[in-house]
């Protein structure tokens, strides 16, 4: 079973190595490692080519934003399963892609999620641990959403379900989960594992604007695929939520991998 991992860069010279790096390093070895990168300026396609290793493609054009980079990917990928790895992400350890792969051995399984670390720059603390759980209908109503970055889906359900809605500009990847697991109504899998380690500082995370523009997304999002949802229940269950995750993340043990 092939897995495609596809990651979308622009002007990441800085961090895109270690994600590189950390595909190459996977045991699970049926894999393709679609790199998309929108034409950048800085050197990131030099860095990838200094780092790149046998299952990687690159290319590298204009393209209209991340999204539009992200359904360019899905487009070309050839794995029966399907996921994203971010230019300033890395996997936790070596087995993330055996460990995802053991799970899509149930052919009635069509996605599965599970952890994920946001890190400093530096890599060497954890600031927040993003643990999810098994999915139950309306859980997008009380703010609750896998990390997209450990979302892993089966190409069949995406040619079914469909690619990233880009009318959204900052919250499409919480509307295309919400899509499958709401709407779709798909099997899914919680592998309660620390799968990614992530970066702080991400496009959304960038400004109270964003966080802001991103949450009016989430609730046009909600409307769009039919969840019924209250505005109490959404802030009070996303409030306390985001503050155990932060609150997590000074229990946390987890080693950075790079």
């Amino acid at each position: 079973m092939k897995i495609s991992v596809i990651t979308v860069s622009y002007n990441s010279s800085a961090t895109i190595a270690d994600t590189v790096r950390s595909v190459a390093r996977q045991t699970y070895r049926d894999i393709e490692h679609l790199v998309i990168d929108g034409y950048s300026t800085d050197g990131t396609v030099q860095v990838i080519e200094a780092s790149r290793h046998s299952n990687l493609i690159l290319s590298s054009e204009p393209d209209h934003g991340i999204y539009d980079a992200m359904n360019k990917g899905l487009s070309w990928a050839k794995g029966e399963v399907i996921g994203f790895l971010n230019s300033d992400d890395f996997y936790a350890d070596s087995l993330v892609l055996e460990k995802i792969a053991k799970v899509f051995e149930d052919t009635s399984v069509e996605a599965c999620y599970a952890d994920l670390v946001y890190i400093t720059q530096d890599t060497h603390r954890v600031a927040r641990y993003w643990k999810s759980k098994s999915f139950v209908r309306g859980d997008f109503a009380k703010g609750w959403c896998p990390a997209h970055p450990t979302f892993y889906v089966r190409k069949s359900t995406i040619e079914r379900l469909g690619f990233f809605d880009r009318t959204f500009k900052l919250a499409a990847d919480v509307e295309f989960m919400m899509r499958y697991l709401e709407l779709g109504g798909i099997k899914s899998v919680y592998i309660p594992h620390v799968l990614v380690s992530m970066r702080l500082g991400g496009a959304t995370n960038k400004s109270w604007k964003n966080i802001r523009m991103q949450n009016i997304e989430i609730f046009l999002a909600l409307r769009k695929n039919y969840v019924a949802f209250s505005w109490v229940s959404f802030w009070a269950h996303k409030i306390f939520s985001r503050g155990r995750q932060y609150f997590s993340a000074y229990a946390c043990k987890v080693e950075t991998f790079r």
